[in-house]
């Protein structure tokens, strides 16, 4: 499932990509990825210009003018990719939107997925957005900010803190592991016994991992909007996915373990 390093990727290419162009066709094959008939769809987003692409958490927020979003979740796998005026579509979509120049954009949905039009005004009652929670690398996400959600849920478990998309959106159970590693933190570790410490350390590596599969353009295994795959590939994980290697700090075996529905990876002498 893309994160949000993925996201974010995929955000800013089709910013500088779409901005100023004007919807053309709108061409739906699954009418369940959408929020409204599929012929309601079509009318109201046909000729509407986007003004602005930004992400918050996995979800894409295209600015439509006027008054429109269009709300993109690639639920546990797809591929939204970019085509030129006259380039070959890839051969397997679900959604396609074509601009008044000949390009556009497809969306391959592997599972499921969203593709919602969404009017400003009711921006804040669509359900799947509203309640998201904070943007871990935005401006005023500050280190306050966050030891006050940590206070508020004292009896919760870190792991479950830092997956809950209504706490703080974006991470996944990809990068949740090296976020962990890097601040020496258990998954099952409760927020009341944390230090001052480790909520710094662990508010820094929530910056710092997410960060740094950004500069590598995301998961080697998912594309972005050009269709390039990210460069953040297993040599770049810590203890993420490397079961039975020997801990990069301490050398110790790293193990797989059971959290709840999850699984982690953790180095047992410096994740007690």
């Amino acid at each position: 499932m893309p994160e949000l390093p993925e996201i974010t990727v995929i955000a800013s290419q089709m910013h500088r990509e779409l901005c100023g162009k004007t919807v053309a066709i709108a061409e739906p094959r699954q009418p369940k990825n959408l929020n409204m008939p599929v012929t309601e769809f079509v009318e109201t987003i046909k000729g509407k210009t986007f003004s602005e692409v930004t992400s918050k958490g996995k979800w894409v927020f295209l600015k439509l003018e006027p008054s429109y979003f269009l709300l993109i979740n690639l639920g546990m796998y797809g591929e939204l990719l970019y085509y030129a005026n006259g380039q070959k579509l890839p051969e397997r979509w679900q959604f396609k939107l074509e601009f008044s120049d000949g390009s556009g954009f497809t969306i391959f949905f592997s599972w499921f997925g969203y593709v919602h039009l969404v009017a400003e005004k009711d921006m804040k009652n669509h359900k799947l957005t509203a309640n998201l929670g904070n943007n871990p690398l935005s401006n005023d996400f500050c280190f306050e900010r966050f030891e006050n959600l940590l206070s508020s849920k004292k009896k919760t478990r870190i792991k479950n803190f830092l997956l809950d998309q209504k706490t703080i959106a974006g991470i996944g159970n990809v990068y949740v592991q090296d976020i962990l590693f890097q601040s020496r933190l258990h998954p099952n570790r409760e927020i009341s016994t944390l230090s001052q410490k480790e909520k710094q350390d662990l508010y820094n590596a929530i910056k710092n991992v997410l960060n740094l599969s950004i500069q590598y353009g995301g998961l080697a295994y998912e594309k972005d909007f050009y269709g390039q795959n990210g460069k953040f590939d297993g040599t770049k994980f810590l203890v993420g996915y490397k079961e039975g290697k020997p801990c990069p700090a301490c050398g110790t075996t790293i193990e797989k373990i059971k959290t709840g529905s999850t699984s982690s990876y953790i180095c047992p002498r410096c994740q007690r």
